[in-house]
């Protein structure tokens, strides 16, 4: 699984490769922010570390309670002595509150708004003595230019930090200022090892070994994503995730309605098939009857009763055949149904096809020539058309016929249909302009419909001379 990075110069990826052989190992973050945004810790907590977050502003308290229960979150300001501090906050711009009022400044310079709060300070010495493990594995350091008082707030003798990360620029700014504080660890036996463009990065002398983990930029031997790619996948994936539930819903929905309407329809075929029958019985025991009846008339030798038994017979036929007629239309109102569930899953699936989306615009191309071949219509018989409404019939033509696709790939094909061109020719008809000559011309095409007067005026010379010269 890849690492995920958080840090915005990939700093914790250049700490986990040095580093991320430790389990459950501790860290300390001066300046610490945000718990997840641009932070440095955030993947060292989500791998089992746990440590101290020192931000004294007080609206990242409620997130780093939240986020990061194992971790000591402290919100005060770290520095050379105990009490407290004006902290400037640039509320634009998260990460620039400073303590330095130098720095505040300049914010207010470029046209920041800045926001004082007072806020308590404490010592890094004073810190550990609290709250540190015995090993601390890194120190990172960002206060927008107080690095030197921090600092000086540090028992580099009592403790010892594997490696040191401390941002060494101005705020905002590629003019690196570490000429001010790098003494204060170099002498306190830290070598240097690396500089990002941003921080400088330092080892203790007893593990001069990781020096050699921190000499080259993450590449993608670190095998490393950041976090902003990373939430991008995982919601791709849950929206491809909803998508495919909802299209498996659709398709058992889809499903569970054509199993229906099969049960309804066979439902239905069933019953007819018993009417059937129960004509056909009907039909027999009317005919037993009568039967009967004549043999008993023949035996009294009465002819009314065998005329009252031939006329019930007649009735019970008449009325057999009317419901035989009944269930035939039923029978075939049964077929049509189903015909028409048929054609409505073909058009469902036709519509829902990829050949149906990509002919779209052909369909509305047509729905486009229909409708000026109404227009041309409605302009033939409308002689009191004012000159504007030409013009713009005219420009809305001209537009569509100069469109490159349409020009290439679909007029050719189009004209190829004898009354698609008639009406083209009719709508170019309508909308030209008086011909220049007083016998008229060759009518203008819809290929030629966007030619100047004057370019017609040729054409029309170089027909005229061809049909001379072949009579």
């Amino acid at each position: 699984m890849s690492f995920i990075s958080y840090a915005q110069n990939g700093e914790d990826v250049l700490l986990w490769r040095a580093l991320g052989h430790i389990k459950n190992g501790f860290y300390i973050d001066v300046g610490a922010n945000d718990p997840e945004l641009h932070s440095v810790t955030k993947a060292f907590y989500d791998h089992g570390w746990y440590g101290i977050n020192v931000e004294p502003l007080k609206q990242y308290q409620k997130g780093f309670e939240q986020q990061r229960p194992r971790d000591v979150n402290l919100t005060v300001a770290a520095g050379a002595e105990e009490g407290e501090i004006t902290l400037y906050d640039v509320p634009d711009v998260p990460g620039w509150a400073s303590a330095d009022a130098s720095v505040a400044h300049a914010h207010e310079q470029d046209g920041f708004t800045l926001q004082a709060h007072t806020v308590p300070l404490m010592t890094l010495s004073a810190i550990c003595a609290r709250h540190a493990s015995y090993d601390i594995h890194f120190l990172k350091i960002d206060v927008e230019g107080h690095e030197e008082q921090v600092l000086r707030g540090m028992d580099f003798a009592r403790w010892r930090p594997w490696i040191l990360v401390i941002e060494a620029t101005m705020p905002n700014s590629r003019e690196t200022n570490h000429d001010t504080w790098e003494a204060l660890v170099t002498g306190a036996r830290y070598q240097f090892a690396y500089f990002d463009g941003l921080n400088r990065y330092y080892v203790a002398s007893e593990h001069a070994e990781l020096a050699a983990k921190l000499q080259v930029q993450p590449n993608v031997f670190d095998d490393f994503i950041s976090s902003h790619l990373s939430k991008a996948w995982r919601e791709g994936e849950a929206a491809r995730a909803r998508a495919q539930a909802n299209g498996g819903w659709a398709e058992r929905e889809q499903a569970e309605r054509i199993a229906a309407a099969t049960r309804a329809d066979e439902a239905v075929a069933r019953t007819i098939d018993t009417l059937a029958k129960l004509l056909d019985s009907e039909a027999r025991r009317h005919q037993s009857e009568t039967e009967l009846r004549l043999v008993v008339a023949d035996r009294n030798h009465t002819q009314f009763e065998r005329d009252q038994a031939r006329e019930a017979q007649r009735s019970a036929d008449a009325e057999l055949q009317h419901a035989r007629h009944a269930l035939a239309e039923l029978e075939a109102l049964r077929a049509v149904s189903v015909w028409a569930d048929d054609l409505n899953q073909q058009l469902l699936r036709i519509h829902g096809s990829l050949a149906w989306r990509v002919t779209a615009p052909l369909r509305l191309a047509g729905r486009v020539l229909r409708a000026f071949g109404r227009g041309g219509f409605v302009l033939r018989r409308a002689g009191a058309a004012t000159a504007r409404s030409k013009q713009r019939a005219r420009s809305s033509l001209r537009g569509l016929v100069r469109w490159g696709p349409v020009r290439r790939h679909v007029l050719p094909h189009l004209l190829r249909i004898p009354a698609v061109e008639q009406r083209m020719q009719r709508v170019a008809a309508a909308l030209q302009p008086p011909h220049p000559y007083a016998d008229g011309g060759p009518p203008v095409t819809p290929q030629l419909i966007d030619l100047p007067p004057a370019a017609r005026k040729a054409l029309a010379d170089l027909e005229r001379a061809r049909r001379r010269s072949t009579t």
